[in-house]
C-alpha cells in the first residue's frame, strides 16, 4: 500500500516525499479510518484528501465554505488531469446539471460543495445514490461550539455523511486548539489515535507588533511598504469602507494596491485574485474574506492594519506568508481604537432577552409539525439569522426540536418543447401523472409557477415524486427549472415546562459566546503586550511548547509592545439632542427598545432596522467610536430621565 501511495504522490502531485503529517492521515484513509488532521496554514491539507480520491472508488465529496479555495484547487487538479468540479451559486441550472451527470457517470473523482448545499432537497436527492469513498470537511474548527467561528450548519455534517453512507471521513482545520480538537473528533466519530497535529510554529515568518495611533496609522504603513523591499502582500482591515479608503491612499502614493471585501460582485473579487495571484509586488488590502483558500507561495509581507478578532484568526491570515519557506515579515499595527468596532460585532450579534422570549413563544405555539422561513423568522423577531439557526441548533441538540429536510416552496419551469411534445414521450399511468401535473402549474409569461406541496395534495402523490420528475425533465432539456424559497421542517418532540425558564437559558448561553469571544479579543491584546517570545506564546495557544524563545519576533528583537491606555468614547451634546429627537419620530419606534437602539448608534445592523431602512439615517452608526458598553450606560441615563 505504502508503495502505491508514494508512486501516486510522485506521479500525480509532482513530489518525492510527503510533507510533516500528511502520510499517516492518508495511509489511515486509505485503510478505512475516519481521521483529523491539524496543520497549519500552507500546511499541505488539501493532499490529505485529493490523493485518497484517486486510490478509492467512489467520488470524493469535499465540503468548505471558501469559493475561492474550490476554484483554485479544482484548477489546480485540471492541469494534473484529474477531474474535480463544485456544486456553488455562481453556476447556471445548465452547468449544475452537467456536473451532477459527471458525477453520477464516475467520472468526477472529487467534487466540493459548500456546507449549505445539503440544505438542498434537489442535491440530497441526486448525491443520495452516488457511491462516497470519502466525506472530507474543511474548516472543520467550526463544529465546535466554543472554537473561533462556530458554524449550525457544521453540527449536522456528520449525519449527512452516515445519511449518505460516506465510507471514511477527514476533518480539516488549521486552527484547533486541543479543546477544540477533541469537539471535532467526537462530532466526527473520529478515533483520538487517527487525530494528526504538526507543530504551529514556522521559523521564516518574523512576527512584528508596534503600537499606532489612528492619526498616525496611515503614514506608518506608507511608511513600512516604502522600507521594505517590495513583494506580494495582504493588509487585513477590519471594515469594508477601511479596506477601499486605505487602497485609495496607497495608489495615490504610487502603490500598486487593491481593496477587496464580500460586498464586491463576483467578478470584481475574481478578478482582483487573478491580478493578485499573478503579480510579484501587488498589494490587496483585504477583510478576512481574502486569502482563505489562496494557495499563493510567495506572499512575502501580511500586515494587520486593525487587530484581528482572535489569535485563531491571526494564526490563520499569517499563515498566508511565506509558504514557499522563504523569509516573511508579518506586522501587527496596534491601537486600542480598534476594539471599540471589534467589541461592537460581538455585543451586536447578541439579541434582546425579549426577543429570545418571544422566539420561543412562537416555536412551541407551532403544530407538532411545522416549517419556517428563517429569513422571515429572522426578521420578525429580530434576530441575526446565524444567531437564529445556533438558537434552533440547540433546541434540536437539547431535545426539543428535530429538523428535517429543507424544501423549497416555490418552483418555476419553463418548457423547452411543447406540453403534448413531453407527454408524447411517454405512456400510460406516467403520461396521466404528467398531464395532471402540469394542470397544476399556474403561467406567467414565459414561466410556470407551481407549489409542489400543494399539488401533491391534489393529485394525491408524495411530494418527491414531484420534484423527481420535474428534475427529471430538466436533466433531459425538456424544461428549464428554478427554485425559490427556501423553508426547513421542524418537528415539535417535547414541550419545555416554562417557556420563560427555557428562554431565560438559551439568552444565558448566548450571553456565555458573547463573553468568550470577548475574551478572546482580550487574548490579541496580551498577545501585542506580551512581555516575552510572541512566537512561543501563540504556539502555547495551540497546544505546542517551544523549548526556547524564536530570536526573531517583535518582543525578542525590541523588547515588549506597550499600548497606549483606551480613551473613553465622546457624546456631544449636539448628538444627545438628535438621538432623543429621533426616537420620538414616527417610524423609529422600534428604537424604543435600549438593545435595538444600542446596536444603531454602534452601526450593527439588525433585520428591524434593515426593514425599517434606519440602517440609512444619517445617525446610524455616529457612535461606531464609542465603547458598546458606554453607549448602554448613555441610552439607560436617557431612559432614567
Amino acid at each position: 500500500m505504502q508503495e502505491n501511495i508514494l508512486t501516486t504522490l510522485q506521479s500525480k502531485f509532482g513530489f518525492d516525499s510527503f510533507r510533516p503529517g500528511q502520510q499517516p492521515v492518508v495511509e489511515g484513509l486509505i485503510a478505512g479510518f475516519s481521521c483529523a488532521a491539524v496543520f497549519p496554514t500552507g500546511g499541505g491539507k488539501s493532499l490529505c484528501y485529493q490523493l485518497p480520491a484517486l486510490m478509492l472508488p467512489g467520488v470524493t465529496l469535499v465540503v468548505s465554505p471558501l469559493i475561492a479555495l474550490m476554484k483554485d484547487q479544482i484548477d489546480a487538479l485540471a492541469a494534473r488531469d484529474i477531474v474535480a468540479r463544485r456544486l456553488d451559486s455562481t453556476l447556471s441550472a445548465d452547468e449544475y446539471r452537467d456536473v451532477m451527470d459527471e458525477v453520477r457517470s464516475g467520472q468526477v473523482k472529487l467534487l466540493y460543495v459548500a456546507p449549505e448545499r445539503f440544505n438542498n432537497e434537489r442535491f440530497r436527492e441526486s448525491i443520495r445514490h452516488v457511491s462516497i469513498a470519502l466525506f472530507a470537511v474543511d474548516e472543520a474548527h467550526c463544529i465546535s461550539e466554543w472554537g473561533h467561528n462556530f458554524r449550525p450548519d457544521y453540527l449536522k455534517l456528520a449525519g449527512f455523511a452516515r445519511e449518505f453512507k460516506a465510507q471514511r471521513i477527514l476533518a480539516l482545520t488549521a486552527t484547533a486548539t486541543q479543546k477544540v480538537l477533541e469537539d471535532i473528533c467526537r462530532g466526527f466519530d473520529i478515533k483520538p489515535e487517527h487525530a494528526v497535529r504538526t507543530g504551529f510554529y514556522r521559523p521564516n515568518l518574523t512576527l512584528l507588533s508596534e503600537a499606532v495611533s489612528e492619526e498616525t496609522k496611515n503614514e506608518r504603513l506608507s511608511a513600512l511598504l516604502s522600507e521594505r523591499p517590495p513583494g506580494p502582500t495582504i493588509i487585513y482591515v477590519t471594515l469594508q469602507k477601511t479596506a477601499e479608503s486605505v487602497a485609495e491612499i496607497l495608489q495615490q502614493q504610487g502603490f500598486a494596491a487593491r481593496f477587496y471585501h464580500a460586498g464586491m460582485k463576483d467578478e470584481q473579487r475574481t478578478e482582483t485574485q487573478e491580478w493578485f495571484m499573478n503579480s510579484d509586488q501587488g498589494i490587496v488590502v483585504a477583510t478576512i474574506a481574502f486569502g482563505m483558500g489562496i494557495d499563493k507561495s510567495d506572499i512575502r509581507y501580511v500586515y494587520h492594519y486593525n487587530l484581528p478578532k482572535s489569535l485563531e484568526n491571526y494564526a490563520q491570515e499569517i499563515g498566508r506568508a511565506g509558504r514557499d519557506g522563504k523569509p516573511s515579515t508579518c506586522q501587527l499595527l496596534a491601537s486600542l481604537d480598534d476594539m471599540n468596532v471589534l467589541e461592537n460585532f460581538v455585543y451586536g450579534d447578541t439579541p434582546s432577552p425579549d426577543a429570545v422570549t418571544g422566539l420561543i413563544s412562537a416555536l412551541f405555539a407551532q403544530e407538532p409539525h411545522f416549517d419556517l422561513n428563517l429569513y422571515a423568522f429572522s426578521a420578525q423577531h429580530d434576530i441575526r439569522i446565524l444567531v437564529l439557526r445556533t438558537l434552533l441548533t440547540y433546541l434540536e441538540l437539547d431535545g426539543y426540536l428535530q429538523g428535517g429536510t429543507p424544501f423549497y416552496a416555490d418552483y418555476s419551469f419553463k418548457p423547452l418543447m411543447s406540453s403534448q411534445e413531453i407527454l408524447q414521450q411517454f405512456q400510460g399511468e406516467r403520461r396521466q401523472f404528467l398531464g395532471n401535473l402540469f394542470k397544476q402549474a399556474q403561467k406567467a409569461r414565459s414561466w410556470f409557477h407551481i407549489d409542489p406541496g400543494a399539488a401533491a395534495k391534489v393529485m394525491n402523490c408524495n411530494r418527491e415524486r414531484i420534484i423527481l420528475a420535474l428534475d427529471w425533465l430538466a436533466d433531459h432539456q425538456m424544461l428549464e427549472l428554478k427554485v425559490a424559497g427556501v423553508r426547513h421542517r421542524y418537528s415539535l418532540l417535547k414541550k419545555p415546562d416554562s417557556a420563560m425558564a427555557l428562554a431565560d437559558q438559551l439568552y444565558s448561553r448566548i450571553i456565555k459566546r458573547e463573553q468568550a469571544e470577548i475574551q478572546r479579543l482580550q487574548q490579541v491584546l496580551e498577545f501585542v503586550e506580551n512581555y516575552s517570545c510572541q512566537t512561543a506564546m501563540l504556539a502555547a495557544h495551540f497546544d505546542e511548547k517551544m523549548e526556547q524563545a524564536c530570536g526573531h519576533c517583535g518582543v525578542c528583537l525590541n523588547g515588549k509592545t506597550a499600548l497606549p491606555p483606551r480613551e473613553a468614547g465622546i457624546i456631544s451634546e449636539n448628538i444627545k439632542q438628535q438621538i432623543n429627537r429621533l426616537i420620538d419620530e414616527e417610524g423609529a419606534q422600534i428604537l424604543q427598545n435600549s438593545h435595538v437602539l444600542a446596536r444603531f448608534l454602534c452601526g450593527v445592523s439588525s433585520p428591524q432596522l434593515s426593514k425599517s431602512k434606519l440602517t440609512k439615517h444619517p445617525l446610524f452608526s455616529v457612535l461606531e467610536s464609542v465603547p458598546f458598553k458606554q453607549i448602554q450606560a448613555f441610552i439607560d441615563s436617557i431612559i432614567q430621565r
